[in-house]
This record gives C-alpha cells, sequence and structure tokens, in this order.
C-alpha cells in the first residue's frame, strides 16, 4: 500500500487519538471470532558490538497465523554510560525498559481511550527507576541486579471526568502486565 493510499484509507476511516478504529475493529472483531488470531511472537536480535555497545534488530513477528514483515527493520543500540565502562553509544538497557514501558502504557492509554470514546489532546511521561549497582556489580548479594522500585508520571489533557478512566486503562498494557506480574524468561548459551 502506497503512503497516498495509506493517508486516503485512513481519511476515510472514523479516527480517535490518531487511532483508526475501523482497522482496530476489525482486528478485535477477527480475534472475537478466531481467538487464536491473537496468538503473537515477537522477536528481536542482538549482536554484540564492541565493549557494552550492542545493537538489537527488529524485523518482524508471528500474528494473525502468519509470518508479518515490518516495513522497515529496526534498529536499536544500548550501551553503558562511561561510569560504567561504556562509550554512551546508546541508552542503557535499564533505560529501554524504562521506554518500553513508557510507549507500551502510552500505547494501551490512547488506543483503549478511542475505542471508549475518550478523546485525548496531548500526553507525556516521565518515568525513573531505582537501581543499586552494589547488586548489578556483585558486590552485595543481598541487593537485587534489578530495579527496585519504578515511578511512571503522566500528564494527560483530556475532559477532566476522564483522567481517572484514562489512568486504569494502564492496566492493558503488556509491558505492564510482564512487570507488574512477572513471566518465565528460558537463557539457552550455545557454541558457534
Amino acid at each position: 500500500m502506497t503512503q497516498t493510499m495509506r493517508k486516503e484509507t485512513a481519511a476515510a476511516s472514523r479516527m480517535m487519538n490518531g487511532v483508526n478504529l475501523d482497522a482496530l475493529m476489525a482486528t478485535v472483531t477477527a480475534i472475537k471470532g478466531e481467538p487464536e488470531l491473537g496468538a503473537c511472537r515477537f522477536r528481536a536480535s542482538n549482536t554484540w558490538l564492541a565493549g557494552n555497545h550492542n545493537r538489537s534488530t527488529v524485523k518482524g513477528f508471528y500474528g494473525a497465523k502468519q509470518e508479518m514483515v515490518h516495513r522497515q527493520t529496526f534498529t536499536m543500540d544500548a550501551d553503558e554510560p562511561a561510569i560504567l565502562a561504556g562509550n554512551d553509544d546508546g541508552a542503557n538497557p535499564v533505560e529501554h525498559l524504562l521506554h518500553a514501558l513508557a510507549s507500551c502504557l502510552t500505547t494501551s492509554m490512547v488506543a483503549h481511550a478511542a475505542v471508549r470514546g475518550i478523546r485525548i489532546e496531548s500526553l507525556e511521561s516521565e518515568l525513573e527507576g531505582d537501581l543499586d549497582l552494589n547488586g548489578f556489580l556483585g558486590l552485595d548479594e543481598s541487593v537485587p541486579k534489578g530495579y527496585t522500585a519504578i515511578r511512571a508520571k503522566f500528564r494527560v489533557k483530556c475532559d477532566p471526568k476522564d483522567r481517572e478512566r484514562v489512568r486504569e486503562l494502564a492496566q492493558f498494557s503488556p509491558v505492564f502486565n510482564t512487570l507488574t506480574r512477572g513471566t518465565e524468561v528460558s537463557l539457552t548459551v550455545e557454541g558457534p
């Protein structure tokens, strides 16, 4: 589909908060009728570049019972600041986690608000997390190696009566749910 065709399709569709409601509701209807269409598998590959610098690449995913390819390949660099022996060539991994949480909460709030007829004029957030390097560096076994707390503060411009409803829509965020409920992670290391 060309850029012009996408714009024409979007213009002809019902839009709310920049979300194409017709496309979203078509997906919802299809999954209601055939629940296995909702099973997805997202992927990222990562390559170590040098020092603490590495790059993740995202090309496609499995969804709607088929392999899907993004319109472009996405790359995300990660590094550490100089204080952690890096060159600061990218946000560090725990900062990427804050980005994943912020963007997933934003997407969930905006899309679910649109479906509920809640108009959002603007939405911004600031996230911060507490992490003690004594755990990561292996200096104190009693100190957790990851975040011990994350705070997300959102500013939303909408009808004041809808603000609490928008906050409640965070419950639909997959990243929020993964962090707050936990998930099984398996790890294997193989040779060449």
